[in-house]
């Protein structure tokens, strides 16, 4: 599969989501993103975790923290079973809970290893949290989310209160890396291939055929997908679509309505 094709993954339409999953099929990832936040936590396997241009390489009870729209796969050695809990959240961004993520995000600390979180309240919550989704008991909705509250609340306790070691993470290529920082950095301006090679000090053709060994995806397909996602949020917020077109780096509007069309298959205006 060619990476410029990598998509959204997985729907949310709850608070959150939480799934147990343990096998030890083949089954490969892809890049891909969530339009919501995402915790993973490894049980048990082999598995190094990419997220946007960075690896890291886990151990059993690592906790990852993805913020929306980051682009991520997981590579797993199926040589030993594979086990982990996701919890997909769509905590909005200004919710005293997303701290961990708005956290994580912008200090490209991804990974966090809390000592002995088997032991800990913080695990036993999501434990909880698992068995009363899987449950039908009385006036279980409103304890899913007392349950959901809890944990969220004492991870983000764990993170102001720098109760964990942060995972280090490699990437092969140190100016793809800091490439991919700026781009995120500065969607809303000229961020061309020429733009790019002279900030940058490579020539163009060299950075495309790196950015793509690197990433797995063009640059060009990167950015405009990257401009559409942050377009797609500033459509829930207050702003004209012309404002949106413009805060997002692109040109003029007939270039951003037609790529909008083409990746969500309706006029911006329609989208919701």
């Amino acid at each position: 599969m060619e990476m410029d094709q990598y998509e959204k993954r997985g729907f949310l339409h709850e608070n959150f989501k939480l799934f147990h999953i343990k096998d030890s099929s083949l089954e490969t990832f892809d890049y891909h993103y969530h339009d919501f936040n995402k915790i993973y936590i490894l049980l048990s396997g082999n598995v190094v975790y990419n997220i946007e241009g960075k690896s890291y390489p886990l151990s059993p009870y690592d906790i990852v923290l993805i913020h929306r729209n980051e682009l991520h796969k997981p590579e797993i050695d199926f040589s030993a079973p594979y086990e982990r809990i996701i919890l997909y959240t769509n905590l909005l961004e200004d919710s005293v809970l997303s701290y961990c993520f708005e956290y994580s995000k912008n200090h490209d600390e991804h990974v966090i290893r809390i000592k002995d979180l088997p032991h800990t309240r913080l695990f036993e919550t999501l434990k909880e949290l698992e068995q009363a989704v899987a449950s039908n008991d009385f006036a279980n909705e409103i304890y899913e989310a007392t349950l959901f509250t809890e944990f969220m609340v004492l991870l983000n306790r764990n993170m102001i209160h720098k109760d964990y070691s942060y995972v280090s993470s490699h990437t092969s290529n140190n100016k793809i890396h800091l490439i991919l920082s700026y781009i995120n950095e500065h969607l809303m301006e000229d961020l061309s291939v020429d733009s790019l090679s002279s900030s940058f000090y490579v020539s163009k053709y060299h950075l495309m055929r790196t950015f793509k060994a690197e990433t797995g995806y063009s640059l060009h397909y990167y950015i405009t997908d990257k401009r559409l996602l942050l377009a797609k949020d500033l459509l829930s917020r207050d702003f004209s679509i012309g404002e949106i077109c413009y805060q997002c780096g692109f040109k003029d509007y007939s270039t951003f309505f037609r790529a909008f069309k083409k990746k969500y298959h309706c006029k911006p205006s329609q989208f919701g």
